[in-house]
């Protein structure tokens, strides 16, 4: 990999694939799968570097983070826990041959079972676990070491999972302040801390609690909270801490930080959705991918898929179908599937379920696929080195 190429950084349920641009972005080539066929849930790259994490692992692998320093050449993998491959291997020369397994350290033993989300700010690597814990890196991913105050927060203890899991799927960084950060929990809701995470701060309440009332779906606004399943969450451009975040009952627009919520959901076809997205330079330009519901499918309302974009805010939203299917599609896009690059205009780029990567050159307004047939996707980033 060289300067002056735009790459899609692509986690899948069987390794990480990388997706080349060039400088145009265009002709893209798919290389992969790296990383063993781990599953790979959230895959990061430092543009300045070129260095690439892949975060992810299973009961079988345990969890670990993957490094490339080359392009995806050639990786090296942070081992953090233990898997069942551990411990058969350990106990039968056999299977460690089979398996090509040598022994290595797992520093925090069963402690979680996977890496579900990376974030790379002013020279930290964070990663999120399942079950939900924080962890930082101040050696490029070599060493993690663990932020109990999450970990200790006095509603720890009452915590549910959600469909997936209790896991940590969002880190949100301020690029202006190493000491702001925000986190996302299923289904714990959203957390902050303005300390470089030694405390946080739990930021789940309603602006207006009475717009939210009479909601029958278990994970609606109540008790004056948006709900706590966030599936997604971004921090929109400028000083101003707006955030969004697109919830398992709608979408939520803060404009301090999180402290409160407005729901911004009227004009979408659904609640329901997975992944959120916030131009780079316009806080008020937005996009997200509705689904019907949560029991009824998980796909694009009517079988035709759409991006959703707002100018305002949230205030009006319009669907942007040109080159994406609009008969008989079933696929659905995850939390992490969605991101973009910061060029002009801003480029998008999405994954599905059914292994195609879809991109957008023109901030939304028609799509064109870019990949197809790899494993299900779980989660798309951007690495542009221009």
């Amino acid at each position: 990999m060289t300067t002056n190429e735009l790459t899609v950084l692509v986690g899948t349920t069987k390794g990480a694939f990388l997706l080349n641009g060039g400088s145009a972005r265009s002709g893209w080539s798919v290389k992969g799968p790296y990383c063993d066929g781990w599953p790979i849930n959230h895959v990061v790259g430092r543009a300045d570097t070129g260095t690439i994490w892949a975060g992810g692992g299973g009961d079988w692998t345990g969890a670990g983070v993957w490094k490339s320093q080359d392009g995806g050449e050639t990786w090296s993998c942070t081992k953090l826990t233990k898997g069942t491959v551990d411990e058969w291997a350990a106990n039968d020369p056999d299977t460690a041959q089979f398996f090509n397994w040598t022994p290595q350290s797992a520093p925090f033993e069963e402690d979680f079972t996977q890496i579900w989300s990376l974030g790379f700010a002013h020279g930290v690597l964070y990663a999120g676990t399942k079950p939900a814990r924080l962890l930082r890196s101040t050696d490029d991913g070599d060493s993690f070491e663990h932020l109990e105050g999450l970990s200790n927060h006095p509603s720890a203890k009452d915590w549910s999972p959600g469909a997936a899991g209790l896991v940590l799927h969002t880190i949100v960084s301020d690029p202006a302040d190493p000491r702001k950060l925000w986190i996302g929990i299923s289904a714990a809701g959203v957390f902050a801390s303005e300390n470089g995470g030694k405390t946080w701060e739990r930021r789940n309440r309603l602006s207006n609690a009475a717009t939210c009332e009479d909601h029958p779906h278990p994970a609606a606004p109540r008790d004056g909270e948006t709900g706590h399943c966030v599936h997604n969450m971004m921090l929109a451009p400028g000083s101003g801490d707006v955030l969004y975040q697109q919830n398992h009952h709608g979408v939520w627009r803060s404009s301090d930080g999180g402290r409160s919520w407005d729901d911004i959901n009227e004009g979408l076809p659904s609640t329901f959705g997975f992944p959120i997205r916030v131009h780079p330079r316009d806080p008020d330009t937005i996009w997200t991918l509705p689904l019907n519901s949560d029991a009824g499918g998980r796909y694009p309302p009517d079988a035709a898929a759409a991006v959703w974009k707002s100018m305002d805010g949230g205030k009006s939203w319009q669907a942007k179908r040109q080159g994406l299917p609009q008969e008989a599609c079933f696929f659905t896009v995850l939390r992490q599937a969605m991101a973009g690059d910061d060029r002009d205009p801003a480029g998008l780029y999405f994954g599905t379920n059914t292994g195609s990567i879809f991109a957008s050159l023109d901030e939304g307004e028609s799509w064109l696929e870019i990949a197809r047939h790899l494993p299900t996707v779980l989660s798309v980033e951007v690495m542009d080195r221009t």
